[in-house]
């Protein structure tokens, strides 16, 4: 507040100067000296500030700023002027809500070296257990790359062999509709596929009689006679 004023009364002085310097061209001479005599005999009011003690805002004025009346403010006074403050020292202490939620920060922010010590052996070993992990399950599964190459290569060659299978059938379901109908058919034809559903009755017709049969001969073949023991 005081520097404020202080720099008021300097602005307000300079500015006086100023106009006194640009006057200097079109004022008479008489008129300067009245000036210059008016400047040098002004008695400013003195300021009712005394600063050689320190300034300690009035926190029960509407005029002093809200962060004057703040404990950070209160904090800055004390460091500043110590006991000539004003402020009880005792005041200037976090709560006990505030200095938990210091100690936590400072823990989780600021460890001490042991814990710092324990966090990153803990860290490695979590690394390590990670990686041995890792490099047990590649191992295990090079250790499964033969037999999956193999069988890989096995279904490879049983999908060839049954896409052959389906197309030496439906050339042989076609050749067969065309010797019965006496013209071709379209794959997709509704006669076409009653055929084919047809056949395919017929051949499992005769597949349960072959199985029926061998296992007829097989309930009447004769026991083998046992061997005689010598």
């Amino acid at each position: 507040m005081a520097a404020s004023m202080l720099c008021k009364r300097a602005a307000i002085f300079c500015w006086t100067l100023k106009g006194v310097s640009s006057l200097k061209t079109v004022v008479p001479a008489t008129s300067q000296c009245g000036l210059l005599l008016q400047i040098a005999t002004y008695n400013p009011k003195p300021l009712k500030l005394d600063l050689h003690k320190p300034f300690i805002p009035d926190k029960d004025s509407e005029e002093t700023p809200e962060w004057q009346k703040t404990a950070k403010y209160d904090r800055k006074l004390y460091g500043r002027y110590g006991s000539a403050s004003g402020i009880d020292p005792a005041t200037l202490w976090p709560s006990p809500d505030q200095l938990e939620e210091i100690i936590a920060d400072e823990k989780e922010w600021h460890p001490p070296l042991q814990v710092m010590l324990k966090n990153i052996a803990a860290k490695e070993k979590e690394e390590t257990e990670k990686r041995l992990a890792k490099e047990k399950l590649i191992a295990a599964n090079m250790a499964k790359m033969p037999k999956m190459i193999a069988d890989w290569r096995r279904e490879k060659r049983e999908s060839k062999v049954k896409q052959k299978e389906e197309k030496a059938r439906r050339t042989k379901m076609l050749a067969e509709a065309r010797e019965r109908f006496g013209y071709a058919l379209d794959p997709r034809s509704a006669k076409f596929l009653e055929m084919v559903a047809e056949i395919e009755k017929e051949e499992k017709k005769k597949k349960k009689i072959i199985k029926r049969r061998l296992k007829e001969e097989q309930s009447a073949a004769p026991a083998a006679p046992p061997v005689a023991s010598s």
